[in-house]
Protein backbone atom coordinates (compact mmCIF):
# COMPACT_ATOMS: atom_id res chain seq x y z
CA UNK A 1 0.00 0.00 0.00
CA UNK A 2 2.94 2.18 0.96
CA UNK A 3 4.72 1.75 -2.37
CA UNK A 4 1.24 2.65 -4.38
CA UNK A 5 0.94 5.91 -2.70
CA UNK A 6 4.66 6.68 -3.30
CA UNK A 7 4.49 5.82 -6.75
CA UNK A 8 1.29 7.59 -7.18
CA UNK A 9 3.15 10.64 -6.07
CA UNK A 10 6.00 10.75 -7.81
CA UNK A 11 3.57 10.56 -11.17
CA UNK A 12 1.61 13.48 -10.01
CA UNK A 13 5.14 15.49 -9.33
CA UNK A 14 6.22 14.45 -12.70
CA UNK A 15 3.24 15.20 -14.52
CA UNK A 16 1.92 19.10 -12.65
CA UNK A 17 5.04 19.91 -10.48
CA UNK A 18 8.07 19.24 -12.26
CA UNK A 19 7.29 21.00 -15.13
CA UNK A 20 6.03 24.10 -13.22
CA UNK A 21 10.02 23.56 -11.04
CA UNK A 22 11.73 23.73 -14.83
CA UNK A 23 9.53 26.63 -15.59
CA UNK A 24 9.90 28.71 -12.37
CA UNK A 25 13.75 27.79 -12.62
CA UNK A 26 13.75 29.18 -16.55
CA UNK A 27 11.80 32.36 -15.84
CA UNK A 28 14.22 33.22 -12.95
CA UNK A 29 16.92 33.06 -15.09
CA UNK A 30 15.15 35.20 -17.28
CA UNK A 31 14.80 37.55 -14.52
CA UNK A 32 18.06 37.46 -13.17
CA UNK A 33 19.62 38.60 -16.93
CA UNK A 34 16.60 41.05 -16.82
CA UNK A 35 17.68 42.40 -13.80
CA UNK A 36 21.28 42.68 -14.62
CA UNK A 37 20.69 44.37 -17.94
CA UNK A 38 18.87 47.19 -15.64
CA UNK A 39 21.34 47.44 -13.65
CA UNK A 40 23.83 47.92 -16.33
CA UNK A 41 21.54 50.68 -17.48
CA UNK A 42 21.33 52.30 -14.65
CA UNK A 43 25.06 52.11 -13.75
CA UNK A 44 25.57 54.18 -16.94
CA UNK A 45 22.89 56.46 -16.22
CA UNK A 46 24.57 57.35 -12.77
CA UNK A 47 28.02 57.48 -13.79
CA UNK A 48 26.90 59.69 -16.92
CA UNK A 49 25.16 62.03 -14.62
CA UNK A 50 28.86 62.15 -12.27
CA UNK A 51 30.85 62.79 -15.60
CA UNK A 52 28.28 65.30 -16.54
CA UNK A 53 28.90 67.03 -13.09
CA UNK A 54 32.38 67.47 -14.19
CA UNK A 55 31.63 70.12 -16.01
CA UNK A 56 31.12 72.16 -13.33
CA UNK A 57 33.96 71.26 -11.80
CA UNK A 58 36.49 72.08 -14.97
CA UNK A 59 34.31 75.71 -14.51
CA UNK A 60 35.14 76.07 -11.08
CA UNK A 61 39.08 74.86 -11.60
CA UNK A 62 38.97 77.54 -14.59
CA UNK A 63 37.62 80.63 -13.01
CA UNK A 64 39.13 79.76 -10.06
CA UNK A 65 42.58 80.30 -11.82
CA UNK A 66 41.73 82.95 -13.89
CA UNK A 67 40.71 86.62 -12.84
CA UNK A 68 37.51 88.04 -12.10
CA UNK A 69 37.06 89.95 -15.33
CA UNK A 70 36.48 87.01 -17.36
CA UNK A 71 34.52 84.52 -15.35
CA UNK A 72 31.21 85.15 -16.72
CA UNK A 73 32.84 84.23 -20.11
CA UNK A 74 34.42 81.41 -18.28
CA UNK A 75 31.29 79.93 -17.35
CA UNK A 76 29.46 81.10 -20.15
CA UNK A 77 32.27 78.86 -22.99
CA UNK A 78 31.77 75.83 -20.38
CA UNK A 79 28.29 75.65 -20.11
CA UNK A 80 27.60 75.87 -24.36
CA UNK A 81 29.98 73.37 -24.37
CA UNK A 82 28.05 70.91 -22.81
CA UNK A 83 25.04 72.57 -24.75
CA UNK A 84 26.81 72.29 -27.93
CA UNK A 85 28.01 68.86 -27.37
CA UNK A 86 24.66 67.17 -26.28
CA UNK A 87 23.51 68.47 -29.92
CA UNK A 88 26.32 68.02 -32.35
CA UNK A 89 27.22 64.60 -30.53
CA UNK A 90 23.71 63.52 -31.43
CA UNK A 91 23.65 64.81 -35.06
CA UNK A 92 26.96 63.75 -36.10
CA UNK A 93 29.69 62.58 -33.35
CA UNK A 94 28.41 59.08 -32.44
CA UNK A 95 27.77 58.20 -35.84
CA UNK A 96 31.53 58.83 -36.90
CA UNK A 97 32.10 57.16 -33.94
CA UNK A 98 30.38 54.18 -33.21
CA UNK A 99 28.52 53.96 -37.17
CA UNK A 100 29.49 51.74 -39.98
CA UNK A 101 33.42 51.18 -40.42
CA UNK A 102 35.10 52.67 -43.28
CA UNK A 103 38.53 51.45 -43.56
CA UNK A 104 39.05 51.69 -39.81
CA UNK A 105 38.52 55.64 -39.84
CA UNK A 106 35.44 56.33 -38.91
CA UNK A 107 31.60 55.70 -38.91
CA UNK A 108 29.36 56.09 -41.60
CA UNK A 109 25.95 55.86 -39.93
CA UNK A 110 23.75 56.19 -37.65
CA UNK A 111 23.20 60.02 -37.60
CA UNK A 112 21.12 61.53 -35.01
CA UNK A 113 20.89 58.13 -33.95
CA UNK A 114 18.75 56.77 -36.97
CA UNK A 115 18.49 53.31 -37.64
CA UNK A 116 19.54 52.72 -33.70
CA UNK A 117 16.25 53.20 -31.69
CA UNK A 118 16.59 51.00 -28.46
CA UNK A 119 17.45 51.48 -25.10
CA UNK A 120 20.94 50.26 -24.96
CA UNK A 121 21.96 52.54 -27.74
CA UNK A 122 20.39 55.44 -26.15
CA UNK A 123 22.33 54.50 -22.85
CA UNK A 124 25.66 54.07 -25.05
CA UNK A 125 24.88 57.02 -26.58
CA UNK A 126 24.38 59.11 -23.25
CA UNK A 127 26.87 57.86 -21.48
CA UNK A 128 29.90 58.73 -24.19
CA UNK A 129 27.89 61.70 -24.90
CA UNK A 130 29.38 63.50 -21.56
CA UNK A 131 32.64 62.05 -22.63
CA UNK A 132 32.99 63.96 -25.99
CA UNK A 133 32.38 67.10 -24.45
CA UNK A 134 35.10 67.15 -21.87
CA UNK A 135 37.36 67.22 -24.58
CA UNK A 136 36.69 70.88 -25.30
CA UNK A 137 35.99 71.87 -21.68
CA UNK A 138 40.10 70.87 -21.68
CA UNK A 139 40.34 73.51 -24.50
CA UNK A 140 38.97 75.71 -22.95
CA UNK A 141 40.72 76.28 -19.74
CA UNK A 142 44.58 76.77 -21.82
CA UNK A 143 42.77 79.44 -24.00
CA UNK A 144 41.41 81.58 -21.19
CA UNK A 145 41.27 85.18 -21.10
CA UNK A 146 42.03 85.94 -24.26
CA UNK A 147 40.23 83.99 -26.60
CA UNK A 148 37.22 85.20 -28.91
CA UNK A 149 33.76 83.55 -27.84
CA UNK A 150 32.62 83.25 -30.99
CA UNK A 151 35.46 80.95 -32.08
CA UNK A 152 35.81 78.70 -29.14
CA UNK A 153 32.22 77.61 -29.86
CA UNK A 154 33.10 76.97 -33.63
CA UNK A 155 35.83 74.84 -32.83
CA UNK A 156 34.10 73.14 -29.90
CA UNK A 157 31.47 72.10 -32.64
CA UNK A 158 34.21 70.92 -34.88
CA UNK A 159 35.98 69.24 -31.84
CA UNK A 160 32.67 67.05 -30.86
CA UNK A 161 31.76 66.63 -34.31
CA UNK A 162 34.61 65.48 -35.97
CA UNK A 163 38.13 65.17 -34.11
CA UNK A 164 37.36 63.39 -30.95
CA UNK A 165 35.11 60.82 -32.84
CA UNK A 166 37.66 59.88 -35.22
CA UNK A 167 40.36 59.06 -33.00
CA UNK A 168 37.63 57.52 -30.57
CA UNK A 169 36.55 55.24 -33.58
CA UNK A 170 39.89 54.08 -34.24
CA UNK A 171 39.86 53.14 -30.27
CA UNK A 172 36.64 52.23 -28.38
CA UNK A 173 34.59 51.16 -31.72
CA UNK A 174 36.06 47.86 -32.27
CA UNK A 175 36.86 48.09 -35.39
CA UNK A 176 38.93 50.99 -35.91
CA UNK A 177 43.00 51.06 -37.48
CA UNK A 178 44.05 50.36 -33.32
CA UNK A 179 41.99 47.18 -32.89
CA UNK A 180 41.71 45.31 -35.79
CA UNK A 181 43.68 45.67 -39.23
CA UNK A 182 47.40 45.96 -40.43
CA UNK A 183 48.74 47.62 -37.54
CA UNK A 184 47.35 45.52 -35.14
CA UNK A 185 48.20 42.27 -37.40
CA UNK A 186 51.96 43.17 -37.74
CA UNK A 187 52.25 44.17 -33.68
CA UNK A 188 50.52 40.91 -32.51
CA UNK A 189 48.42 43.09 -29.89
CA UNK A 190 45.28 45.64 -29.84
CA UNK A 191 45.41 49.09 -28.02
CA UNK A 192 44.28 49.26 -25.06
CA UNK A 193 42.69 52.79 -23.05
CA UNK A 194 40.49 51.93 -20.66
CA UNK A 195 38.70 55.33 -20.37
CA UNK A 196 40.46 57.72 -22.06
CA UNK A 197 43.64 59.05 -21.06
CA UNK A 198 43.98 58.85 -25.03
CA UNK A 199 40.87 59.30 -26.70
CA UNK A 200 39.57 62.46 -24.05
CA UNK A 201 42.58 63.45 -22.43
CA UNK A 202 45.18 63.21 -24.82
CA UNK A 203 43.20 64.68 -27.71
CA UNK A 204 41.25 68.03 -25.47
CA UNK A 205 45.56 68.21 -24.24
CA UNK A 206 47.45 68.14 -27.26
CA UNK A 207 44.43 70.08 -29.01
CA UNK A 208 44.44 72.98 -26.50
CA UNK A 209 48.65 72.63 -27.25
CA UNK A 210 48.01 74.12 -30.91
CA UNK A 211 45.45 76.32 -29.77
CA UNK A 212 47.43 78.06 -27.28
CA UNK A 213 50.26 78.49 -29.60
CA UNK A 214 47.77 79.88 -32.40
CA UNK A 215 46.67 82.57 -29.80
CA UNK A 216 49.83 83.49 -28.06
CA UNK A 217 50.10 84.17 -24.18
CA UNK A 218 47.98 86.32 -21.92
CA UNK A 219 49.39 90.31 -22.26
CA UNK A 220 51.76 90.52 -19.34
CA UNK A 221 53.04 86.67 -18.67
CA UNK A 222 56.42 87.20 -20.16
CA UNK A 223 58.42 89.75 -19.57
CA UNK A 224 61.90 89.97 -20.91
CA UNK A 225 61.61 86.33 -22.04
CA UNK A 226 60.62 85.08 -18.32
CA UNK A 227 57.57 83.66 -17.32
CA UNK A 228 55.29 86.06 -14.74
CA UNK A 229 52.54 85.01 -12.72
CA UNK A 230 49.57 85.77 -13.12
CA UNK A 231 47.41 84.70 -9.75
CA UNK A 232 43.64 83.55 -10.25
CA UNK A 233 41.12 85.14 -8.21
CA UNK A 234 40.12 82.49 -6.21
CA UNK A 235 41.88 79.28 -5.13
CA UNK A 236 38.72 77.85 -2.92
CA UNK A 237 36.89 77.66 -6.62
CA UNK A 238 40.09 75.62 -7.62
CA UNK A 239 40.89 73.03 -5.17
CA UNK A 240 36.10 72.57 -4.73
CA UNK A 241 36.18 71.77 -8.46
CA UNK A 242 39.01 69.33 -8.07
CA UNK A 243 37.26 67.81 -5.52
CA UNK A 244 34.88 67.71 -7.67
CA UNK A 245 36.62 66.15 -10.72
CA UNK A 246 37.84 63.74 -8.56
CA UNK A 247 34.18 62.57 -7.82
CA UNK A 248 33.36 62.81 -11.33
CA UNK A 249 36.17 60.09 -11.87
CA UNK A 250 34.14 57.79 -10.57
CA UNK A 251 31.50 57.32 -13.11
CA UNK A 252 34.36 58.46 -15.60
CA UNK A 253 36.49 55.59 -14.79
CA UNK A 254 33.90 52.97 -12.86
CA UNK A 255 31.27 53.74 -15.69
CA UNK A 256 33.82 52.53 -18.14
CA UNK A 257 33.46 49.14 -17.41
CA UNK A 258 30.10 49.44 -19.53
CA UNK A 259 28.43 46.16 -17.18
CA UNK A 260 27.23 47.12 -13.83
CA UNK A 261 28.03 43.65 -13.03
CA UNK A 262 31.38 43.56 -13.68
CA UNK A 263 33.46 41.86 -10.86
CA UNK A 264 36.44 44.46 -11.10
CA UNK A 265 34.53 48.01 -10.97
CA UNK A 266 35.84 48.26 -7.06
CA UNK A 267 39.59 47.71 -8.78
CA UNK A 268 38.86 50.25 -11.01
CA UNK A 269 37.77 53.06 -8.15
CA UNK A 270 40.29 51.80 -6.17
CA UNK A 271 43.56 52.42 -8.87
CA UNK A 272 41.68 55.39 -9.54
CA UNK A 273 42.04 57.30 -6.20
CA UNK A 274 45.05 55.32 -5.09
CA UNK A 275 47.03 57.33 -8.22
CA UNK A 276 44.97 60.60 -7.70
CA UNK A 277 46.45 60.42 -4.26
CA UNK A 278 49.86 59.81 -5.45
CA UNK A 279 49.74 62.15 -7.95
CA UNK A 280 49.06 65.08 -5.51
CA UNK A 281 51.48 63.96 -2.30
CA UNK A 282 53.86 63.73 -5.00
CA UNK A 283 53.31 67.72 -6.35
CA UNK A 284 53.14 68.95 -2.86
CA UNK A 285 57.23 67.29 -2.08
CA UNK A 286 58.45 68.37 -5.49
CA UNK A 287 57.65 72.05 -4.87
CA UNK A 288 58.15 71.89 -1.49
CA UNK A 289 61.71 71.14 -2.16
CA UNK A 290 62.23 73.60 -5.08
CA UNK A 291 60.97 76.93 -3.20
CA UNK A 292 60.81 75.87 0.65
CA UNK A 293 56.90 76.33 0.37
CA UNK A 294 54.38 73.41 -1.19
CA UNK A 295 52.42 75.02 -3.76
CA UNK A 296 48.37 74.82 -3.75
CA UNK A 297 47.60 75.10 -7.25
CA UNK A 298 50.14 72.81 -8.32
CA UNK A 299 49.50 69.96 -6.13
CA UNK A 300 45.53 70.22 -7.54
CA UNK A 301 47.09 69.69 -10.28
CA UNK A 302 49.19 66.61 -9.10
CA UNK A 303 45.93 64.91 -8.36
CA UNK A 304 44.39 65.63 -11.74
CA UNK A 305 47.36 64.80 -13.29
CA UNK A 306 47.14 61.46 -11.09
CA UNK A 307 43.74 60.95 -12.38
CA UNK A 308 44.32 61.21 -16.31
CA UNK A 309 47.00 59.19 -16.01
CA UNK A 310 45.29 56.18 -14.08
CA UNK A 311 42.75 56.10 -16.66
CA UNK A 312 44.12 54.30 -19.10
CA UNK A 313 45.51 51.34 -17.06
CA UNK A 314 43.24 51.56 -14.28
CA UNK A 315 41.10 48.31 -14.92
CA UNK A 316 44.70 46.48 -15.75
CA UNK A 317 46.67 47.12 -13.34
CA UNK A 318 47.62 45.77 -9.71
CA UNK A 319 47.29 48.42 -6.86
CA UNK A 320 51.34 48.93 -6.39
CA UNK A 321 51.30 49.76 -9.86
CA UNK A 322 48.47 52.38 -9.89
CA UNK A 323 50.47 54.16 -6.81
CA UNK A 324 53.90 54.41 -9.29
CA UNK A 325 51.73 55.50 -12.14
CA UNK A 326 50.50 58.91 -10.00
CA UNK A 327 53.80 59.21 -8.47
CA UNK A 328 55.34 59.41 -12.44
CA UNK A 329 51.93 61.53 -13.34
CA UNK A 330 53.32 63.81 -10.41
CA UNK A 331 56.94 64.29 -12.03
CA UNK A 332 55.34 64.46 -15.61
CA UNK A 333 52.33 67.21 -14.88
CA UNK A 334 55.31 69.55 -12.75
CA UNK A 335 57.88 69.24 -15.69
CA UNK A 336 55.62 69.88 -18.24
CA UNK A 337 54.42 72.97 -16.74
CA UNK A 338 57.88 74.14 -15.87
CA UNK A 339 58.90 72.78 -19.42
CA UNK A 340 55.62 74.91 -21.17
CA UNK A 341 56.46 77.97 -19.26
CA UNK A 342 59.96 78.49 -19.29
CA UNK A 343 61.17 76.88 -22.81
CA UNK A 344 58.43 76.42 -25.12
CA UNK A 345 56.89 80.28 -23.77
CA UNK A 346 53.41 79.01 -23.72
CA UNK A 347 50.68 80.63 -21.66
CA UNK A 348 48.29 78.02 -20.16
CA UNK A 349 46.04 79.32 -17.23
CA UNK A 350 45.24 76.08 -15.59
CA UNK A 351 47.92 73.74 -16.52
CA UNK A 352 45.55 71.90 -19.30
CA UNK A 353 48.61 70.68 -21.80
CA UNK A 354 50.57 69.19 -18.81
CA UNK A 355 47.56 67.87 -17.04
CA UNK A 356 45.41 66.06 -20.00
CA UNK A 357 47.88 66.63 -22.53
CA UNK A 358 51.29 64.86 -21.40
CA UNK A 359 49.97 63.13 -18.79
CA UNK A 360 47.27 61.19 -20.88
CA UNK A 361 50.52 59.81 -23.07
CA UNK A 362 52.20 58.56 -19.94
CA UNK A 363 48.58 56.86 -19.03
CA UNK A 364 48.80 55.09 -22.40
CA UNK A 365 51.99 54.10 -22.11
CA UNK A 366 52.03 52.89 -18.78
CA UNK A 367 49.59 50.30 -19.54
CA UNK A 368 52.16 48.95 -21.89
CA UNK A 369 54.72 48.88 -18.66
CA UNK A 370 52.64 47.68 -16.27
CA UNK A 371 49.17 45.62 -17.28
CA UNK A 372 48.84 42.16 -16.19
CA UNK A 373 47.46 40.49 -18.85
CA UNK A 374 44.59 38.03 -19.31
CA UNK A 375 46.92 35.41 -19.53
CA UNK A 376 47.55 32.11 -17.53
CA UNK A 377 48.07 32.95 -13.60
CA UNK A 378 46.84 36.58 -14.12
CA UNK A 379 44.22 37.74 -10.89
CA UNK A 380 42.86 39.76 -14.22
CA UNK A 381 42.66 36.57 -16.12
CA UNK A 382 39.08 36.73 -16.69
CA UNK A 383 38.28 40.27 -16.73
CA UNK A 384 36.17 41.67 -19.87
CA UNK A 385 37.58 45.00 -20.08
CA UNK A 386 41.46 44.60 -19.11
CA UNK A 387 44.44 44.80 -21.33
CA UNK A 388 44.71 41.45 -23.08
CA UNK A 389 48.36 41.29 -23.63
CA UNK A 390 50.79 42.16 -20.43
CA UNK A 391 53.19 44.83 -19.76
CA UNK A 392 57.15 44.79 -20.06
CA UNK A 393 57.09 43.95 -16.49
CA UNK A 394 55.72 41.19 -16.99
CA UNK A 395 57.38 39.68 -20.30
CA UNK A 396 55.13 41.50 -22.68
CA UNK A 397 56.30 43.41 -25.67
CA UNK A 398 53.22 43.72 -28.00
CA UNK A 399 51.50 45.19 -25.51
CA UNK A 400 53.71 48.28 -24.81
CA UNK A 401 54.71 48.75 -28.72
CA UNK A 402 51.04 48.88 -29.57
CA UNK A 403 50.43 51.56 -26.29
CA UNK A 404 53.59 53.44 -28.24
CA UNK A 405 52.03 53.64 -31.67
CA UNK A 406 48.54 54.58 -30.15
CA UNK A 407 50.05 57.46 -28.28
CA UNK A 408 51.78 58.93 -31.03
CA UNK A 409 48.98 58.52 -33.26
CA UNK A 410 46.97 60.93 -30.48
CA UNK A 411 49.20 63.46 -30.49
CA UNK A 412 49.73 63.68 -34.28
CA UNK A 413 46.17 63.83 -35.17
CA UNK A 414 45.24 65.96 -32.31
CA UNK A 415 47.81 68.60 -32.56
CA UNK A 416 47.99 68.61 -36.62
CA UNK A 417 44.39 68.95 -37.38
CA UNK A 418 43.69 71.35 -34.32
CA UNK A 419 46.61 73.43 -35.73
CA UNK A 420 44.76 73.82 -38.85
CA UNK A 421 41.20 74.35 -37.63
CA UNK A 422 42.89 76.95 -35.25
CA UNK A 423 44.65 78.66 -38.12
CA UNK A 424 41.20 79.08 -40.43
CA UNK A 425 39.27 80.07 -37.40
CA UNK A 426 42.13 82.98 -36.61
CA UNK A 427 41.81 84.02 -40.64
CA UNK A 428 38.06 83.78 -40.53
CA UNK A 429 36.89 85.48 -37.07
CA UNK A 430 39.55 85.73 -35.57
CA UNK A 431 40.90 83.74 -32.60
CA UNK A 432 42.29 85.97 -30.42
CA UNK A 433 39.53 89.40 -28.73
CA UNK A 434 41.72 92.68 -29.34
CA UNK A 435 44.39 94.22 -26.68
CA UNK A 436 41.57 96.77 -25.38
CA UNK A 437 39.19 93.83 -24.98
CA UNK A 438 41.63 91.58 -22.99
CA UNK A 439 42.53 94.24 -20.67
CA UNK A 440 38.81 95.29 -20.04
CA UNK A 441 37.94 91.77 -19.47
CA UNK A 442 35.96 89.49 -21.46
CA UNK A 443 32.99 89.58 -19.10
CA UNK A 444 31.71 92.95 -20.20
CA UNK A 445 33.13 92.95 -23.72
CA UNK A 446 31.69 89.90 -25.24
CA UNK A 447 28.70 89.41 -22.77
CA UNK A 448 27.66 93.05 -21.65
CA UNK A 449 27.46 91.77 -17.49
CA UNK A 450 30.33 91.26 -14.55
CA UNK A 451 29.97 88.21 -12.54
CA UNK A 452 31.01 90.26 -9.30
CA UNK A 453 29.46 93.36 -10.18
CA UNK A 454 29.77 94.72 -6.75
CA UNK A 455 33.62 95.11 -7.77
CA UNK A 456 32.57 97.40 -10.59
CA UNK A 457 33.25 101.30 -10.07
CA UNK A 458 29.64 103.17 -10.77
CA UNK A 459 30.36 106.49 -11.94
CA UNK A 460 27.51 108.29 -10.61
Amino acid sequence: MIWQVLLLMSVIFMVFIGPASAETVEENAAGIADLQTALTFMWLLLCGGLVFFMHAGFSLVEIGLTRTKNTANILMKNFMTICLGVIVYWLVGWGIMYGADAAGILGTDQFMLMGAMDNATWNGWWFQMVFAATGATIVSGAMAERTDFKSYLVYTILLVAFIYPVYGHWVWSGSGILTSGFLVDAIGETFHDFAGSGVVHSIGGYSALAGIMIVGPRIGKFKNGKAVAIPGHSLPLAFLGTLILALGWIGFNGGSTLDGNDPYANLVIVNTFLAAAAGAIMVMIITWIKTGKPDPSLTANGMLAGLVAITAPCGSVANWAAIVIGIIAGFVVYAGVMFNENTLKLDDPVGAVAVHGYCGTWGVIAVGIFALGQGDGSMLADAAYTAAGAGLLYGGTAQFMIQVVGAILSIVWAFGISFIVFKIIDVIIGLRVSEEHEIAGLDVVEHGISAYPEFMIIKE
